[in-house]
């Protein structure tokens, strides 16, 4: 077996079907090796895009998502999308074409020190030195990227080591791909839960409403317990989560499950917390532990080092409904699906308001009990997390970064191709990764894009309004004039221009009974995003 092959083995002997890639030169020996493998190859039109199907893929089905691009600047086009998957705790193999081990130092073609490049995005990166370290390293990699806080991995593929003949006519014996499962000990934690009057379950991207369903189904039944997973960059101001702010100051118990204490909680600032609250911390990482003793000091009463998932587990099965508890618990819900009173409808030939667009988005999703929801952007992005829900979701993430909506969506419809799955961004985003239609068509998947066109980047032109006033905006504007469902189109897509809530109506309903990707250019008022400011 060529070391190709040894590779193509390992993947499918971790149950990977699918990979996400950009072919180059230096991942061709892995194309080829990939038929006989029996892998399918979702050939993208950008490596950053494969980059994040692979981190969509993870995320929906669980599974290890990869990506595979050349080396050079193919690598680094997959920085970007890295970054997002590392803040997302994705499981993402990240594999990458690389120059000949044996032309090191000499000026190879590409040549590149891609570890270094990535050693701040991964949990490891590795570039085998023989043969036989290509199969060994790809199963380690792996294991890696499910255990503790879930991430993304890098192996490095030189050339010349994917020509060479192993002398294996099978696959060696390889490390277990499989996470071990535990059992923490969560007695003091159960304890200071049944004491508390107020308490709320803090947790992180790993453990979100679609990644963990059935762990927090579980747990919120077990327990009664309100437990609020958070995952949007806008922290407190997420407007997923009503009046979360509120909720987190009057808490008396806050306890984080795998959520980081970083700029979304206010790095554990007082002031966002009630004065008396008491503070409890599992994560499976030391560094986190570290942090927590140093930013909440005396308000810190429990830490634990532990898997998230695992931890919420254990909660279930030790702790059980407290009675005195029940009335803040109700609180909490109502709290958290409230939204500010805003203007619903376009009135005197008006543009649609983004909160029509999300009403009808809805009314799509409602039809379809697999739906899965794409958010990915500034404004628009905010609207649709504030008034749209489907059993699985996957937003842009705590890292901020925008542009992956289109990927997500189409990695969504190859995982789940009887599913409806909706990608909402604004005019802004789409631009990114506009080319993917070509992909999705190719592809066969059939996804919906509804663009929130309000003709800006409306999240900068807000910021440059409030702070430097209606004479100094600049650089936002965007082409109103611009064509995105015509673009959809000519790449093999369906298209629609709307500009009325019966257009809007009639192109959902045309675009979920088509077998093409459909791309709805919805124009909208540029409204700022609904949040409690509280």
């Amino acid at each position: 077996m060529l070391g190709a092959q040894l590779l193509t083995q390992a993947l499918k002997k971790a149950g990977v079907t699918t990979v996400f890639s950009l072919s180059g030169n230096q991942i061709m020996p892995v194309y080829d090796a990939c038929i006989d493998a029996g892998i399918r190859i979702i050939h993208t039109r950008h490596e950053g895009a494969a980059v994040y199907m692979a981190d969509a893929w993870a995320q929906l089905t669980g599974e290890i998502g990869v990506a595979l691009i050349a080396g050079g600047p193919g690598f680094a086009n997959g920085m970007s999308a890295l970054f997002s998957a590392k803040h997302a705790e994705s499981p993402v193999l990240l594999l990458s074409g690389d120059s000949p081990l044996k032309q090191d130092g000499l000026g190879a073609f590409q040549e590149l020190d891609q570890l270094t490049m990535t050693r701040p995005l991964v949990k490891q990166g590795l570039r085998p030195s023989t043969v036989m370290e290509i199969a060994e390293f790809t199963a380690q990699l792996i294991q890696l990227a499910h255990s503790g806080r879930a991430g993304p991995v890098h192996l490095a593929l030189p050339f010349d080591l994917l020509e060479t003949q192993s002398g294996h006519t099978e696959l060696p014996a390889l490390p277990s791909f499989e996470r071990d499962l535990t059992r923490p000990d969560v007695s003091e934690l159960v304890t200071l839960l049944q004491q508390a009057k107020r308490p709320v379950i803090v947790t992180g991207p790993q453990c979100n409403g679609s990644r963990a369903a059935a762990t927090l189904a579980t747990l919120r039944h077990a327990t009664g317990l309100p437990v609020i997973p958070m995952e949007s960059p806008r922290g407190f101001k997420d407007p997923s989560l009503g009046q979360v702010k509120q909720v987190i100051q009057e808490a008396d118990v806050v306890v984080l499950v795998g959520k980081k204490i970083d700029f979304t909680l206010d790095f554990g600032r007082s002031s966002s917390f009630a004065t008396d609250v008491a503070l409890a911390v599992v994560d499976p990482e030391e560094a986190v532990l570290t942090l927590a003793k140093q930013q909440f000091a005396d308000r810190l009463r429990y830490t634990q080092q532990a898997h998230a998932q695992d931890t919420l587990t254990a909660l279930s099965t030790s702790l059980t409904h407290q009675a005195h508890q029940q009335a803040w618990a109700e609180l909490v819900a109502q709290r958290l699906v409230e939204r500010p009173e805003q203007s619903d409808t376009a009135t005197n030939g008006e543009m649609l308001s983004p909160r029509e667009v999300c009403a009808d988005i809805q009314a799509l999703l409602d039809r379809d009990p697999n739906a899965i929801l794409i958010s990915d952007g500034g404004e628009f992005g905010q609207w649709i997390q504030a008034f749209c829900q489907a059993p699985k979701r996957v937003i842009n993430g705590v890292s901020g970064a925008i542009g992956g909506g289109l990927s997500y969506a189409i990695a969504a419809k190859i995982a789940y191709p009887n599913s409806t799955v909706i990608a909402a961004m604004g005019d802004g985003t789409v631009g990114f990764h506009l080319s993917e239609f070509d992909t999705a068509t190719r592809e066969n998947a059939a996804f919906i894009a509804v663009i929130g066109n309000d003709h800006r980047w409306n999240a900068e032109h807000l910021i440059q309004l409030r702070n430097y006033g209606p004479e100094r905006l600049i650089g936002c504007e965007l082409n109103p004039d611009a064509k995105y469902e015509g673009a959809a189109q000519a790449l093999g897509g369906l298209g629609f221009n709307v500009t009325t809530k019966q257009e809007l109506s009639k192109a959902l309903a045309s675009a979920v009974n088509h077998t093409q990707p459909a791309c709805i250019n919805v124009h909208i008022k540029g409204a700022p995003a609904p949040e409690y400011l509280t």
